[in-house]
């Protein structure tokens, strides 16, 4: 009787594998670089990914993230931090953590396309539970309702600016050692800094959740419904309200007709401050300095994946591989920025993963400097 209990309940978890889409995560790496030995101790990359499967369809999967979890997720920041540019615009810090001691570790958070304090709180909250470690969300221009007194936005941000807010964050915790990590269109930030700064740059190791890779192909592949969804937002945030700031740009009016998210990128290198779209892409697009990224940087995508579609990764296998400090790893399922798991009491796989991995890299480098 134990073993027809115990056969049935295997083929119960097998067939809610087969309808979860419950995979073994597949890895792209350089078998001779830094993760050979890493992923020895990151369980979660050699055991199966299990989505919760109510949300196994990548849809239901985003629509959970976007209207149950970014909406029901309490968090009170310590601190929103207003801060002036070298040019006089205007980014910010949301802080979570500042009551750490002073050497504790600095997850730098770059958000989404159209990110807030209140659609990162989860992240946040979770970062900072799994690690323990302080995080300093950083607001890009025009992002939870900043003032814009400099007709200057990027959607992917500014390394300039970034650059800015690190020194910032250095100088108020001098002895924290800082990791990044980036999510969906912070990815594009997150990279293009860190490939334009080699060496040079303060973070210690990088994550970079559900990135598109290319800017200028990566919102060809968008699904049609959220790429509509997403340029009425873009148009409500950082158009609308700042008419009178974007009357120096005589583009900006076009981009309130503007229907996908392709057609959005394309036509506000003005409004970042660019003269034309090829220079505008030559100088924010990170594909052209990824091979100059240094630091370990793990990568994480979905392969149904609807904003960032997996085939966005298929042009930079090769490289990858080739590549000594990075590795790519890819789920059957997890849809965008989602990753969750468990049947009630949801949790993101992802953000964990992203905290062991930032821990044991934190560790390994502390035991190698001493």
């Amino acid at each position: 009787m134990k073993m027809l209990l115990k056969k049935m309940g295997q083929l119960s978890s097998e067939y809610l594998d087969r309808f979860s889409g419950a995979d073994q995560p597949t890895l792209y790496y350089n078998p001779n670089g830094i993760f050979s030995g890493l992923i020895e101790y990151l369980p979660q990359l050699k055991q199966k990914y299990r989505p919760t499967p109510w949300l196994a369809n990548a849809h239901a999967h985003i629509l959970y993230l976007d209207l149950i979890k970014k909406r029901t997720i309490k968090l009170r920041y310590d601190l929103l931090e207003q801060l002036k540019m070298s040019d006089g615009g205007i980014t910010g810090i949301a802080w979570y953590g500042l009551d750490l001691p002073a050497n504790t570790p600095t997850i730098v958070l770059l958000h989404t396309i159209t990110g807030s304090p209140e659609s990162m709180r989860e992240l946040v909250r979770d970062l900072h539970k799994y690690t323990g470690w302080r995080v300093a969300l950083c607001l890009r221009r025009g992002h939870a309702h900043l003032p814009m007194p400099v007709p200057k936005m990027n959607l992917f941000g500014s390394t300039q600016d970034l650059r800015e807010q690190l020194l910032y964050i250095q100088d108020k915790f001098p002895q924290s050692d800082l990791y990044g990590v980036g999510s969906s269109a912070g990815t594009g930030l997150l990279v293009r800094y860190l490939g334009e700064e080699g060496e040079q740059t303060p973070l210690k190791a990088a994550f970079a959740l559900c990135p598109g890779y290319d800017m200028e192909t990566g919102f060809d592949y968008v699904h049609p419904f959220y790429s509509k969804v997403m340029t009425k937002k873009l148009i409500k945030r950082f158009i609308q309200p700042y008419q009178e700031t974007w009357q120096v740009c005589p583009s900006w009016k076009r981009l309130l007709e503007v229907k996908d998210l392709s057609e959005f990128e394309r036509l506000y290198f003005e409004l970042a401050g660019f003269k034309d779209y090829v220079s505008y892409t030559q100088a924010t697009n990170p594909i052209y300095v990824f091979e100059n990224v240094k630091i370990p940087l793990m990568i994480l995508n979905s392969e149904d994946d609807p904003v960032c579609n997996i085939r966005n990764l298929e042009p930079h296998k090769d490289k990858i591989r080739a590549m000594p400090n990075i590795v790519v790893i890819t789920t059957k399922r997890g849809s965008h920025c989602g990753f969750y798991q468990g049947l009630m009491q949801t949790e993101s796989w992802a953000t964990r993963l992203m905290a062991d991995y930032l821990i044991h890299l934190s560790r390994t480098q502390v035991q190698a400097s001493a």
